[in-house]
């Protein structure tokens, strides 16, 4: 049943890691749905296809707060889908729209889950996040320097398989180099890395190798980019990346 234009309803909506083909069924019906579509430009051309239909309010990045407000403002008495690449709740639009949304009348809002990059990217490389990971981006725009190399620090210790997610920028070009060198202090030189630019979309990357190597291919890495470092037990096998999740212990075969 299409949902009644006369109710205010706001959705937030993970649109995956790019192609149309990893938008979840639910997601394309909710934007199908939508009076109005609201998002970054670059994710908004993602998915022109399936937003035909809507009114649509794009803007730039760091224009987050905005399209919020905006969100919020119009889902009163309309439906509104406000979009994020990936998952809405994997560093989107899902808390500052539900911190916006403190200050206002109550409003009806549904989270979709998208196809993280995380994902994505893993399914490029093969078996790397089977087993305990964690997930740490170096954008420090929102999170202090500090906090971020703590993090880092307590990973690596931790022997967690590590996701960093927005690894370096124009602006933010020595946060990877000093990411890795705390890294370095905690697994071996011949631990198996992942880099995955613009997984599932056009110009998509996908290149092997090993910590102890991955400085080599520092100039190809964006914020386009996902890099997966494995943990002590993580291994390379015909250009993929196997990460036990400890089977091999309780079993032959």
């Amino acid at each position: 049943m299409s949902l009644s234009q006369s109710q205010g309803k706001l959705y937030i909506v993970g649109i995956g890691p790019g192609a149309v083909e990893h938008l979840t069924k639910k997601a394309e019906r909710v934007l199908l749905e939508s009076e109005y579509v609201i998002g970054n430009g670059t994710y908004l051309d993602q998915v022109a296809g399936v937003v035909k239909g809507a009114k649509i309010i794009r803007s730039g990045m760091g224009g987050e707060v905005e399209r919020a407000k905006r969100a919020v403002e119009l889902a009163k008495e309309h439906v509104v889908s406000i979009i994020s690449g990936g998952d809405a709740n994997v560093y989107g639009m899902a808390g500052l729209v539900f911190e916006v949304a403190e200050n206002a009348d109550n409003i009806d809002i549904e989270v979709i889950p998208g196809v993280t990059a995380l994902s994505a990217a893993a399914s490029l490389l093969g078996a790397p996040v089977v087993s305990d990971f964690a997930v740490i981006s170096l954008s420090d725009l929102l999170t202090p320097g500090d906090v971020i190399k703590r993090r880092l620090q307590l990973a690596a210790e931790a022997d967690f398989v590590i996701a960093v997610y927005n690894p370096k920028s124009r602006n933010r070009s020595r946060n990877f180099g000093e990411a890795i060198e705390i890294i370095c202090k905690y697994r071996g030189d011949g631990t198996p890395v992942g880099i995955v630019k613009n997984a599932t979309r056009e110009g998509e990357t996908v290149i092997v190798t090993t910590l102890g190597k991955i400085m080599e291919y520092n100039d190809a890495i964006d914020m386009s980019t996902l890099v997966l470092i494995g943990n002590s037990e993580s291994r390379l096998w015909n250009n993929r990346i196997i990460t036990p999740r400890g089977y091999q212990r309780k079993y032959e075969y």
